[in-house]
């Protein structure tokens, strides 16, 4: 889900994202079952995307009220149709998004999209009231070759000009974002790096996984002949790289962290 420059903004297409949405949301649920019991709560869900999942988690949260968070134009369009009975959207980046007296700061497979986390999850903590709690989800999968053949490609095709992978360029280890938790002064919290068994139907659609999220990124800089010839060539070289095993297991490996205060 985009989030906060230099991501592709307006350029999200929710149905390509959306084409792979059993297995998107399966992390989503895993994240929201780190948090602990809250009345009533205040939520801010940080790269909503496309609203559907943030007003679940209202409803499982019992929440009072939610914001939706997002930079993607096309998804707070779509998100519009999920706001009402205390859910609201907004616009905003979430490399400097900031507020007060919130009591969930929910954020999942957006961080990626933004650099300097330590500074970001700073500001985030700031947002929270006492008692508050921190959750957020981001892939760890750049050393897939799904991400490498992609940056190889990537510098071949465009040089120095080449956008970088975000997950491999903003990402840090699982026991960097442990002792980043502590120093904010969480008081307690869990951070794990769990493989997500994805059963696609095959290999080639890795391609269209893909293009819902980092492919993204080439449409921004590219002319839409040059994006196409691209995905092309990453194709064939995915083919060669990756086993035609159908179904193919896509091992996707993702950090969770969770982080409370004192309250």
């Amino acid at each position: 889900m985009n989030s906060g420059t230099p991501t592709p903004g307006s350029q999200w297409d929710p149905e390509q994202y959306n084409r792979f949405a059993g297995e998107r949301e399966q992390p989503f649920w895993d994240l929201r079952s780190l948090l602990e019991p809250v009345s009533s709560p205040r939520v801010a869900d940080l790269g909503c995307g496309d609203g559907r999942l943030t007003s679940a988690l209202h409803r499982e949260l019992r929440a009072a009220s939610t914001t939706g968070v997002d930079l993607s134009e096309s998804m707070l369009a779509r998100a519009a149709t999920h706001a009402g009975g205390g859910v609201t959207f907004i616009s905003a980046d979430l490399s400097t998004w900031s507020d007060s007296g919130v009591d969930v700061v929910f954020s999942n497979a957006a961080l990626q999209w933004v650099p300097h986390h330590p500074e970001v999850l700073e500001r985030w903590r700031s947002s929270l009231a006492e008692g508050g709690q921190l959750a957020v989800q981001v892939p760890s999968n750049a050393d897939h070759p799904s991400h490498a053949a992609l940056r190889e490609l990537a510098v071949e095709r465009l040089g120095p000009e080449a956008p970088a992978d975000p997950v491999a360029t903003n990402v840090l280890a699982p026991e960097e974002y442990a002792r980043l938790l502590d120093a904010l002064g969480f008081e307690r919290q869990h951070v794990r790096l769990q493989v997500y068994a994805h059963r696609l139907d095959s290999a080639a659609d890795v391609v269209e996984w893909m293009k819902g999220t980092s492919l993204t990124r080439f449409r921004l800089s590219m002319d839409p002949a040059a994006y196409e010839s691209l995905v092309d060539e990453y194709r064939r070289r995915l083919a060669a790289a990756l086993p035609d095993s159908r179904p193919y297991l896509y091992a996707f490996k993702r950090i969770l962290l969770w982080g409370r205060l004192p309250g």
